[in-house]
C-alpha cells in the first residue's frame, strides 16, 4: 500500500549520507570517545567533527556548543540549570503556554520544588506572543530567564525573535530559545539568544542526539553529575555514531532553508484542497508569521485523533499535536493558550518536507475526502 509521510516536525526521515556515516562509525570509530588511546582519539574524532558541524550552523564557537541526547536534555539543562545556585532560588521564570512541553513541564516543575516563580506570557489568538506583555514580565522582579520557542511545534508559528531578543537584552535577563523546529527549516536561528537547543533527528540526523549552543561567558550548571564529559556540564559518554550522523546533517541543514521555503506552495495547495473536501475546516494560526511546510487545520465537529487514526489507514502519517504529547488525553497546550479550545481536541498537524510532493498531496486529500464522506 502506498504510504505518504506528513509528519516531518515529529521527526524526519533520515539523509542516506547520515546513515552511511553511522554505518562507517558503527565499524571504525565506536571506541570510548573519552579514552586516551587510538581507538578513543578515533571515536573522539567523530563527536568533534560534529561539534564542528553544528557550531558552523549556529554561527558560534565550538567550544559553545555542549552535545546532549536531544533537545528535550537540552531545555532542561538551560532551564534548570539557570535555577540551580542559591541565589537564583525563587526567581522568576518568563515564559509562555506554547512552548513545547519539556520546557513548560520543566517549568511547572521547577515551580513546584519551589525554585522559580512562573510568569505565563499572554500570546494572542494566532499564537504569537504579546510583546507588551513580555516586556512587563521582563521587568518584574528578579527575572532570571526567559524562554521563548523560535518556532511552534503545532501551529508552526514563528515567534518575532529579534524583538524577543532585543527585549531581554534591554531587560539584561537570559533567554533560551528553543530552535529544535527552527535549525535548517528557516534563516533565524535566534543567533542573539543566550543560549539555544537543537535535535539532530529533527533536521534528517539520528535520535538520541542534540546539542545545547550557549554565548561566550554564559554560565550553565550541570543537572547530572559524574564524569568530566562536555566540560563536566552534560557527563556521560557521547555516542560517536550517532555524532557521526549528527555531523552530516548538520552540514546539510546549512543549506535547507532554501528547499524548506519552497515548500510554501505545497502547504498552501494542502490547505486549498481542505477547504474543498472540508469547508467547516480552518486553519490555526493563518493570520501568524508561519513557517512554510506545516498545516495546522481544525476539523469543527471531529477528533483530531480520530482523524489521524483514520488517515493512517489510508496510508498517510499526520498527527494531532506534539508527538511528546502523544497518547494523553489532554487537548493541544498550544490552541488552548490561543483561547480556541474546539480546535485543541479537533486539530490535525500536517507537515511536509524536503521530499514531499505534490502527488503525496493529492494522495492525502484523495484519502481526507474518502473519510469524511463514509461519515456522511
Amino acid at each position: 500500500m502506498k504510504r505518504v509521510y506528513l509528519d516531518w516536525n515529529a521527526t524526519t526521515p533520515p539523509l542516506d549520507a547520515v546513515v552511511d556515516a553511522m554505518r562507517d562509525a558503527a565499524r571504525q570509530s565506536w571506541g570510548n570517545p573519552s579514552s586516551t588511546h587510538a581507538f578513543g582519539r578515533e571515536a573522539r574524532g567523530c563527536v568533534e567533527d560534529a561539534r564542528c558541524a553544528v557550531a558552523r550552523l549556529a554561527g558560534c564557537n565550538p567550544r559553545d556548543v555542549i552535545l546532549t541526547s536531544g533537545a528535550t536534555e537540552a531545555n532542561n539543562l538551560a532551564l534548570r540549570s539557570a535555577f540551580a545556585t542559591a541565589g537564583a532560588t525563587g526567581g522568576c521564570l518568563v515564559t509562555t503556554r506554547m512552548e513545547h512541553p519539556s520546557v513548560t513541564r520543566v517549568a511547572e516543575a521547577l515551580e513546584r520544588e519551589g525554585r522559580a516563580r512562573v510568569r505565563w506570557v499572554q500570546v494572542d489568538g494566532h499564537g504569537t506572543i504579546d510583546l507588551a506583555d513580555l516586556e512587563r514580565a521582563l521587568g518584574e522582579e528578579r527575572v532570571h530567564l526567559a524562554a521563548v520557542q523560535a518556532v511552534n511545534h503545532e501551529t508552526g508559528t514563528v515567534q518575532p525573535l529579534a524583538q524577543v531578543i532585543d527585549l531581554a537584552r534591554r531587560s539584561h535577563v537570559v533567554l533560551h530559545v528553543d530552535a529544535v523546529q527552527a535549525f535548517g527549516r528557516i534563516e533565524d536561528v535566534a543567533e542573539g539568544a543566550a543560549t539555544r537547543s537543537l535535535a539532530g533527528h529533527k533536521m534528517r540526523g539520528p535520535k538520541g542526539i542534540g546539542a545545547l549552543v550557549r554565548q561566550p561567558g554564559v554560565a550553565v550548571a550541570p543537572v547530572l553529575v559524574g564524569g568530566s564529559q562536555e566540560g563536566g556540564l552534560r557527563p556521560g559518554t557521547v555516542d560517536p555514531v550517532a555524532a557521526a550522523g549528527l555531523a552530516v546533517a548538520a552540514r546539510h541543514a546549512l543549506s535547507s532553508p532554501s528547499r524548506w521555503r519552497q515548500l510554501g506552495p505545497l502547504r498552501d495547495a494542502l490547505e486549498t484542497g481542505v477547504f474543498r473536501v472540508a469547508p467547516g475546516a480552518r486553519i490555526n494560526g493563518a493570520a501568524a508569521s508561519r513557517a512554510p511546510h506545516l498545516a495546522s487545520i481544525a476539523f469543527p465537529g471531529w477528533s483530531g485523533p480520530e482523524l489521524v487514526a483514520a488517515l493512517d489507514l489510508e496510508g498517510v502519517a499526520a498527527s494531532s499535536g506534539s508527538a511528546c504529547s502523544a497518547g494523553t488525553a489532554e487537548p493541544s497546550a498550544p490552541l488552548v493558550a490561543m483561547g480556541d479550545l474546539e480546535a485543541a481536541r479537533s486539530t490535525v498537524r500536517f507537515s511536509l518536507g524536503e521530499d514531499t510532493t505534490s502527488a503525496d498531496i493529492d494522495f492525502a486529500l484523495a484519502a481526507l475526502e474518502r473519510i469524511l464522506r463514509r461519515a456522511v
